[in-house]
């Protein structure tokens, strides 16, 4: 039996990957460095910042060391703010999905964001006092596709990881959250159906996401 809820944050709740993106690309563009839109979405979607800019620097032999990667993580997440901070981004159905399901399961959050970026969406709608928890950037010793994240949110629930059940938008999470041996159901915000196979159910809009659909994985 489904007993709690993981969910994703980027391209589940919120529509930000292309905030994330423009934000990537106004701090790559003066270092000489050009990110498309489907580069990013086919090769770099699924990792933290950390993963993204050393992925990138490897692709594109251009040597930087920690010190420089985290000079990028700042400069992007300051970015990245200002570009949430002109207006609510979350799914349509996004926050009564959100207080509907806490009536019947726990939630947590399990994302490759920055915490900070995580907790003033969720305070700015009004969203924070339904998660238990936020697993986010940094918070364990590897990011997405690793199991770690979702590994450490089944902890936090207290719970078994089968009896949990993530929600991913992408093949990173859901290798991810398969790994670390917890149920996942696939949305199709980011990714088509054909790219989300692996998960134990798709649906294409949170209002989809019912307690019938988690207690039938079981």
């Amino acid at each position: 039996m489904i007993a709690a809820i993981v969910f994703d944050f980027d391209g589940v709740l919120v529509d930000s990957e292309p905030l994330h993106l423009r934000a990537y690309q106004e701090v790559l563009e003066p270092r000489g460095i050009s990110l498309l839109r489907e580069e990013y979405y086919a090769d770099y979607l699924g990792f933290d910042d950390h993963g993204v800019f050393r992925a990138i620097s490897t692709a594109r032999k251009w040597p930087i060391d920690d010190g420089e990667i985290r000079r990028l993580i700042r400069e992007k997440t300051d970015v990245y703010e200002a570009l949430l901070a002109a207006g609510s981004h979350l799914y349509p159905g996004a926050a009564e999905s959100i207080k509907r399901l806490s009536a019947a399961y726990p939630l947590g959050i399990a994302s490759g964001a920055a915490k900070p970026e995580i907790q003033a969406t969720l305070t700015s709608q009004g969203l924070d006092g339904y998660f238990r928890f936020i697993v986010a950037s940094g918070d364990t010793a590897a990011s997405k596709p690793a199991p770690d994240p979702y590994r450490r949110a089944a902890e936090l629930h207290g719970i078994p990881p089968h009896a949990c059940v993530a929600v991913e938008d992408s093949r990173w999470g859901i290798e991810s959250a398969k790994a670390a041996g917890l149920w996942c159901i696939g949305i199709t915000n980011t990714y088509p159906l054909a790219e989300l196979m692996d998960a134990d159910a798709i649906i294409s809009s949170l209002s989809e996401l019912t307690p019938q659909l988690l207690q039938g994985l079981g």
